[in-house]
């Protein structure tokens, strides 16, 4: 594989903290949905939460 084909370890890391947290989002979702007796909506709400802080988290290191 040539130098330009390869990722960069940068945007690894970028989809990693994504992937991340969108999974701490559907954990904290379920478990709220579950709580709630509805857990479509946790789900939906977890996934949303999850990217709202990969990108927060994103554009934080991105500003370092």
């Amino acid at each position: 594989m040539t130098e330009e084909k390869k990722p960069s370890q940068e945007n690894k890391s970028k989809n990693d903290s994504m992937g991340f947290w969108i999974i701490i989002g559907i954990t904290i979702g379920v478990a709220g949905g579950g709580a709630f007796d509805n857990i479509a909506i946790g789900v939906a709400l977890g996934i949303a939460l999850g990217v709202a802080m990969g990108a927060s988290v994103q554009k934080q290191k991105k500003q370092e």
